[in-house]
């Protein structure tokens, strides 16, 4: 008999296990699809499209291009600007070819560069400053005084600009130009 109790008693706890399992599996896959629900409905809501992608990095892409094309058009403006360069100031006493009178003149000269050559120009006037002011002398005392009294100096300004720039290692100057420019017989 105790056969007999034992055996039904076995049979329950062996019907009981498996609708556990069944239990356990059921909450499992319904875990697990639940899952697949969810990140299938985050992947479609923000996930953007082939076609949104592809839009967003051609806007990069030009918005950069813009921006580089400005930044060299700045950067090309920036070194293309005129920017002026003290030469010095002068200050003769002469006399000009085939005459007995003596003239005075006071200018202070300046150059016309670029500012991307600004910095070529300093270091070669540094080391060529007393060549420089010696062939400007030379070139007021050459002059004649219908030269030097003229009103645009036109003819003494390419004068000197050519020999500034013959002296120096290219033409970096553009122009030259005069301040405090007087001229008087003494």
């Amino acid at each position: 008999m105790a056969d007999a109790t034992t055996t039904p008693d076995s049979a329950d706890t062996t019907e009981v296990a498996p609708k556990a399992r069944k239990g356990g599996k059921i909450v499992l896959v319904g875990f697990v699809s639940a899952m697949m629900v969810v990140e299938t409905a985050l992947f479609f809501f923000l996930v953007p499209s082939a076609e949104e992608v592809a839009a967003l990095a051609e806007a990069r892409l030009i918005q950069n291009v813009q921006k580089g094309e400005e930044t060299e058009a700045q950067k090309a403006e920036d070194d293309n600007e005129i920017k002026e360069f003290e030469l010095g100031m002068f200050g003769e006493t002469f006399s000009p070819i085939d005459t007995e009178a003596k003239y005075r003149i006071e200018f202070t000269l300046f150059g016309l560069v670029k500012a991307k050559d600004k910095a070529l120009l300093e270091k070669e006037f540094s080391g060529k400053a007393g060549r420089i002011r010696h062939a400007i002398r030379m070139k007021v005392r050459n002059s004649e005084i219908g030269e030097l009294e003229e009103n645009q100096l036109g003819l003494l300004q390419r004068r000197i600009l050519a020999t500034c720039n013959h002296l120096l290692e290219s033409d970096i100057l553009l122009s030259i130009g005069f301040t405090d420019y007087q001229v008087y017989q003494e």
